[in-house]
């Protein structure tokens, strides 16, 4: 009964905050073009719910010339590929903001696993043993609160599956607060989305001034 309703919240609160929020992508849109050529909008295959494919939208972040379908950590010095827009958009989340189009269509939910590539085989088989690839995939969710980047597959996974056991509107409520602490704090952000987290930076940059 609740999967019902959450789709209703879902669509009432993307349309309006798609209309409120309409200025902001304007100035992406402008200032992503001034940054670098291509398109503003990137899209992306990824997994939906029942494992089924959909093209998840996000705004453009890296040069056309990146290798496509490859998460950024696993790219060779990935650094390159991204912009100096691209830098911002990551760190602030900004640019997952054209999600809320998807959210609109009914391809994902405000709150859920976040949607695995097409080609993350391991992650999307880890769900599984939750039923984590039930459920709609989210434009932020419990794993996102609880660490983000930093997570290994299986840590992942598993707090998915504790969303889904969990599914209420006190839980979405609970992520969607807990996302705005994480997004303001930068909590658990990749640097640029190259493996390097800010703990990890300033741990190096203390060992450097001990040495």
């Amino acid at each position: 009964m609740y999967m019902k309703l959450k789709r209703c919240i879902d669509f009432m609160l993307s349309l309006i905050g798609f209309i409120i929020l309409l200025p902001i992508y304007i100035i992406l849109t402008i200032t992503i073009k001034l940054d670098s050529k291509g398109p503003v909008l990137f899209k992306q295959k990824r997994v939906g719910i029942n494992k089924t494919h959909f093209n998840m939208l996000k705004f453009r972040t890296m040069r056309i010339d990146t290798p496509k379908d490859t998460p950024t950590h696993l790219l060779e010095d990935p650094e390159q590929y991204i912009t100096k827009m691209g830098k911002f958009l990551r760190k602030t989340s900004l640019d997952e903001l054209p999600q809320i189009l998807n959210i609109i269509a009914g391809q994902m939910s405000i709150i859920g696993p976040r949607p695995a590539l097409w080609n993350q085989y391991d992650l999307v088989d880890e769900r599984d043993k939750y039923g984590a690839n039930n459920v709609p995939p989210g434009l932020t969710g419990w794993a996102q609160i609880n660490g983000r980047d930093e997570l290994s597959i299986e840590v992942k996974a598993k707090l998915d599956g504790e969303y889904v056991q969990k599914i209420s509107f006190s839980m979405d409520v609970k992520c969607f607060f807990g996302t705005i602490v994480s997004v303001v704090k930068s909590d658990g952000v990749v640097e640029g989305g190259t493996g390097v987290t800010k703990t990890d930076e300033a741990a190096s940059s203390k060992e450097s001034i001990s040495r």
